[in-house]
């Protein structure tokens, strides 16, 4: 079963206050923005959401937020990213009863498995619920790597219906055609290989950077779409340097300071993340400026709405 998941699904940030509480009602604004600029679905509580940094009734109330907010307008999902196979069976359940859409399930935390213990708790958790699951692949900050070939294993578990793919090589892209022959839909999770990615057939994109700039990211996608490369290696290479964010350990801070210059939520992180300071602060502030400066414009007007610096 292949889902009809495909566009730009954002990975979203969680707003928080400067004492590092909720502010569920920014978060639900900035929810409103990205729906509005034509994505295609919303993942909350992924890394950017910084999952791993909430308590488990904060995590619960910022799905039930985005459930709300989304009113059925676009899927949400919730990523899972619990310490252990029966805290993710229990997270999943309760996200049925919250009416999300699906989840985006990772590798248990805080263990790296061996591909059978791996491919054990993908099975364990999809077994508990009826929700279609995106599988999150990313190596490079969780140790574990979904191959294709377990990716093949896991086709016959017929709620597995999508994979984002972040291993950081796009060589993976044609491995998991030729190998899982079509069987999942694709989404890329590296912003700044999303070109490429997209050249080698991909189905969607997990984006990050985008959600400070979601009309462009948005416009971004759909030439990539409609294979006007001429035209989206035009705005790719301005967007670059501001995808390049996306790929750093500190990819919670920059993107939520982009959000922030672009008028759309504010920087604060939660412990033991802080918010940038010093000659790194105005190196990603000038990223980000010289962003917004150059902001692309279609027929004759900026895509992205008035930026509001603090």
């Amino acid at each position: 079963m292949k889902s009809e998941w495909k566009g730009v699904f954002p990975a979203v940030t969680t707003q928080l206050k400067r004492d590092q509480a909720l502010d569920l009602e920014a978060t639900a604004r900035h929810l409103d923005i990205l729906i509005d600029s034509g994505v295609s679905g919303l993942v909350v509580c992924g890394s950017l959401g910084e999952n791993q940094a909430l308590d488990p009734d904060e995590k619960r109330l910022v799905v039930k937020v985005a459930v709300e907010t989304s009113r059925g307008r676009v899927p949400v999902l919730s990523g899972v990213a619990e310490p252990s196979t029966n805290l993710a069976v229990r997270y999943v359940r309760d996200m049925e009863k919250l009416g999300v859409d699906g989840v985006m399930l990772l590798p248990a935390m805080n263990y790296k498995g061996d591909p059978r213990e791996t491919t054990a708790h993908f099975r364990a958790v999809a077994k508990t619920t009826g929700l279609p699951i995106m599988i999150y692949n990313n190596p490079i900050s969780y140790g574990n790597d979904i191959t294709p070939e377990m990716f093949a294993e896991l086709g016959n578990v017929k709620n597995f219906v999508a994979l984002k793919e972040s291993s950081g090589d796009p060589r993976r892209i044609t491995d998991l055609h030729n190998v899982c022959g079509g069987r999942y839909a694709i989404f890329t999770g590296v912003d700044d290989l999303a070109l490429e990615s997209a050249i080698l057939g991909i189905d969607g994109w997990v984006a990050g950077t985008g959600i400070a700039f979601p009309r462009e990211n948005q416009h971004f996608w759909e030439l990539l779409r409609c294979g006007d490369w001429d035209k989206a290696r035009a705005i790719y290479r301005w967007f670059a340097p501001l995808l390049h964010l996306d790929v750093h350990v500190k990819f919670v801070q920059y993107i939520k300071l982009a959000v922030q210059e672009c008028g759309m939520g504010t920087e604060w992180v939660r412990a033991p993340r802080l918010t940038l300071a010093g000659e790194e602060r105005k190196r990603i502030l000038k990223i980000i400026h010289d962003g917004i400066a150059k902001l692309p414009r279609i027929s004759g007007k900026p895509l992205s709405q008035k930026t509001k610096r603090r």
